[in-house]
């Protein structure tokens, strides 16, 4: 705002010399003069305006800053207040667990000692459980994991209910090996182990396919026969009438 006062300051100047060369009327009657001066006291008035606007500015911004300070110390010292809480509770805690070790340290070795006495272990899960674990490996394609847990569940659990799916699924964890033999081992341990189980269908139709994995293809054609003649309504019989007319299609 300074350059405008004093560009109306020298036009002020500039209009004033001329208004003396050229008239010979009273300067302070004159009406450009008298609008010139009331020009100028605007001018005046506005710069005291903007002074004082600035002034009153920065006091605010400084009172502001000044508040913020406050607040940001007083949480800074909440904040050294807390710290200094939590390392007092701290070194207690320590003191305090490092009492408690020695004084165990302490009686364990006034204690004398206690023979041990042997104890056989039992299992320690139900057969569900176990068998579950099992087979969520074998879900998993963790076959090789599954086949040993599938046979510790063997030997563990020499009564339960389901000894026949252990050892089915313990033939289709070494059948997804492709360790042929064991599963074919399996397969068949199921068909002469358990006649009364419900996989039975299921346990002929591997078999026919791991002898077919083996090449031994008139024994995996007998056995998926023998699916279809003694359960013609399963998903098992479906499955082998396919792998026969795959066998047919290859001349086997």
């Amino acid at each position: 705002m300074s350059l405008i006062s004093s560009s109306l300051k020298l036009s002020a100047i500039a209009l004033g010399g001329l208004l003396l060369s050229a008239c010979a009327t009273p300067l302070e009657q004159d009406p450009v003069y008298i609008k010139l001066m009331e020009v100028e006291g605007r001018v005046l008035q506005v710069e005291r305006v903007i002074n004082n606007q600035s002034l009153l500015d920065l006091s605010q911004r400084n009172d502001a800053l000044q508040a913020e300070i406050r607040v940001l110390r007083g949480q800074l010292e909440e904040l050294q207040n807390s710290l200094d809480k939590q390392r007092t509770q701290s070194r207690d805690l320590y003191t305090d667990i490092d009492k408690r070790v020695q004084s165990l340290e302490t009686a364990k070795a006034s204690t004398p000692p206690v023979a041990e006495v042997s104890v056989p272990k039992a299992p320690q899960i139900s057969d569900n459980e176990a068998y579950q674990s099992a087979f969520n490996l074998l879900k998993e394609f963790k076959y090789a994991e599954a086949a040993a847990v599938f046979s510790q569940f063997i030997a563990n659990y020499s009564q339960s209910k389901l000894l026949d799916n252990a050892q089915y699924w313990l033939g289709e964890a070494h059948y997804g090996l492709k360790d042929f033999n064991l599963a074919l081992r399996d397969f068949q341990g199921v068909i002469s182990g358990y006649p009364e189980s419900l996989k039975q269908p299921d346990a002929l139709l591997k078999l026919g396919y791991t002898q077919y994995e083996l090449k031994n293809y008139k024994e995996a054609r007998a056995a998926l026969q023998q699916v279809v003649k003694q359960f013609p309504e399963s998903n098992a019989a479906k499955l082998a009438q396919l792998r026969l007319a795959k066998m047919t299609a290859e001349g086997r």
